[in-house]
């Protein structure tokens, strides 16, 4: 066994698991006056709407994209017909649009960031830091779809599916067996995305926790006139 390959993919899931979970409540417990997404809009609002609205939206898609695909059973993709090669294309495809998206969005959201004199005076150490580690992790995610295209066969796939599994059913030994023939570019892709868990809570990341999903179902609010 590949000592790298064990501390990375059998023991690091589960630190970044951790830190993401116990640190996201240590931080709402103790700091909530943080927990918000700082947004910089009313300092800039030069295009941020098709910014906002692109990368939000495309990493949206991508994380439930991810998270569906490769945690569904391959048995329940068999009951429904659906080939390891059928899926590895769905795969490529609804990444690509997806990735796309988000990766227009989050350049004109970096520059702005950098170039903009206001936004950059009120941002964080922290706030470039994970800017630049979801363009990082978007960038390899795309860097992969062309790999992916030699392997539509989707024995790749099924062996990110398998470590994904063990992981989240406590099977290190296994998630390190089934990871250790995938290649670099798809190792680092995973490190990366397993590193944006670990730093989630000291970012202004923590506001997804707080997505307003019930906000549909709110009661109106009642505004009265003098």
């Amino acid at each position: 066994m590949n000592y790298l390959d064990a501390l990375l993919f059998g023991v690091y899931p589960y630190l970044a698991g951790t830190v993401f979970l116990v640190g996201s409540l240590i931080r709402f417990d103790r700091d909530q006056f943080t927990w918000k997404a700082h947004s910089s809009q009313m300092l800039s609002n030069k295009n941020m709407w098709l910014a906002s609205n692109l990368f939000h939206v495309g990493i949206i898609l991508l994380f439930f994209g991810h998270f569906f695909g490769m945690l569904t059973p391959p048995e329940i993709l068999h009951a429904l017909g659906v080939s390891a090669g059928a899926k590895q294309v769905l795969a490529v495809v609804a990444g690509s649009i997806f990735g796309l998206m988000c990766f227009t969005g989050l350049t004109m959201l970096v520059k702005r960031r950098l170039t903009d004199p206001r936004i950059r005076a009120t941002s964080s150490k922290m706030d470039i830091f994970i800017l630049l580690l979801l363009y990082t992790q978007l960038i390899l995610g795309l860097l992969t779809v062309p790999v992916s295209l030699t392997h539509l066969d989707g024995h790749n796939m099924l062996l990110l599916m398998q470590w994904a599994r063990n992981v989240v059913t406590f099977d290190p030994m296994e998630a390190v067996a089934a990871i250790g023939p995938l290649g670099f570019l798809f190792k680092l892709h995973i490190t990366l995305g397993l590193t944006v868990f670990l730093v989630f809570p000291f970012s202004r990341l923590v506001h997804i926790w707080s997505a307003p999903v019930t906000y549909p179902a709110r009661p109106y609010q009642v505004v009265r006139q003098r």
